[in-house]
């Protein structure tokens, strides 16, 4: 039995996908999966299963758009992931609230010109396998760089903070 990690894009945004975590437990418990626990509103939960990571996204997927309408990207991490994910990167001693781990389905090769045209002096980045990892000291939200991901990693993604992935894996512990 592993242990997993689903996050998912776009939950609990601005009113849309709308998915409430209690519900959420109950749809991924539905689906044979043990030991669910969800982390804040946006779509982050740790369980336990036999089943591989792409049929676990196939199947949260598909269930969530059967039960609330909506298909959310969904991308299910192995622990050894998550925890690469949150440790290697050039950024340690950073705000967490200021490093986003982009989840990508393919290890990206963005046009560095265009990256580095878009970021401010502090902003940094870090390729790794599957990931895009952005440190924004002045915040991800008034990042230029940030706001353009998705047109310079054209690929389905969705980003967490280090913060969030830090408490995700301590549910894992």
């Amino acid at each position: 039995m592993g242990v997993w990690v689903a996050l998912l894009r776009g939950v609990n945004v601005s009113g849309a996908g709308r998915l409430p975590m209690a519900e959420f437990r109950e749809l991924l418990a539905g689906l044979g999966l043990s030991a669910v626990r969800t982390y804040i509103q946006s779509g982050n939960a740790v369980f336990e299963s036999e089943l591989s990571a792409v049929k676990l996204e196939a199947a949260i997927r598909d269930a969530v758009a059967a039960r609330f309408g909506f298909a959310p990207e969904t991308f299910v991490l192995g622990a050894d992931d998550l925890v690469a994910a949150a440790t290697e990167h050039p950024f340690a001693g950073a705000d967490p609230a200021r490093v986003h781990v982009c989840f990508l389905r393919k290890t990206p090769s963005p046009d560095e010109a265009a990256l580095r045209a878009l970021a401010l002096p502090r902003d940094g980045w870090h390729i790794g396998p599957c990931r895009f990892t952005l440190h924004t000291p002045g915040g991800y939200g008034s990042s230029k760089l940030a706001e353009k991901l998705p047109r310079l990693l054209p690929q389905p993604m969705t980003a967490r903070n280090l913060r969030t992935l830090e408490a995700l894996r301590a549910m894992l512990a």
